[in-house]
């Protein structure tokens, strides 16, 4: 016997035995608790309802994985607001890291867990803490997209911390090595540019770009 009352869904009775909550989300898609007795199916349908009005996405209500929603992220949300270099640099990291490891988890149960075993995978392969911490921004950016298209409650990339990179000290050359790099490069095609970054110590990019 189904019983009904003020939105709250609906619990009924198997031929089974089986107690069984119903409840309808967004008019057409239908989430099922189950339980052994009525109580136990209430209370599941409670809460259900209570994070339904608090607005967290309920199981069922979205079926895709990571990385079905990257895929889509990255066609419909970067491709057209972000610069080319930076839309080849987003797909790169989604495709070559964190799909294969994190892709086929469902994009609602993918958990704080999951993105850190991923971060300790990527380190001991071998890859900096700097490049795992990129790979952090691109996956948080992300879901941060997801949280705004009300496909996910929240944004567990926010329960984490990305791995810190150890900060180094700059060696500089001292007047000796510098002299000795100097009496080196005379007469090489490039003794302009290696006078000019000891005398201005300005990076590499910036010297290169000079004409």
């Amino acid at each position: 016997m189904t019983k009904r009352g003020n939105g709250e869904g609906s619990i009924y009775r198997r031929n089974d035995g089986r107690w069984v909550g119903e409840l309808t989300i967004e008019g057409r898609r239908r989430k099922f608790v189950y339980g052994k007795t009525r109580k136990e199916v209430q209370e599941k349908l409670q809460a259900a309802l209570q994070e339904k009005q608090q607005g967290v996405v309920l199981e069922g209500t979205v079926r895709q994985t990571l990385g079905q929603f990257l895929v889509d992220w990255l066609e419909n949300s970067q491709k057209q607001n972000v610069r080319a270099r930076t839309y080849e640099r987003y797909e790169e990291i989604v495709r070559l890291h964190i799909d294969p490891v994190l892709g086929r988890h469902r994009l609602q149960k993918l958990s704080a867990q999951h993105v850190q075993a991923f971060y300790t995978k990527k380190l001991n392969e071998g890859l900096s803490a700097s490049t795992v911490g990129v790979f952090h921004n691109v996956l948080h950016k992300a879901l941060d997209t997801a949280v705004r298209w009300g496909l996910v409650p929240r944004n567990v990339c926010d329960l984490i911390s990305p791995p810190h990179a150890e900060g180094f000290e700059i060696q500089p050359l001292t007047i000796e090595q510098a002299h000795l790099l100097l009496t080196a490069a005379r007469g090489h095609r490039l003794e302009a540019l290696f006078t000019l970054a000891l005398a201005t110590g300005m990076r590499r990019g910036e010297l290169l770009a000079l004409k």
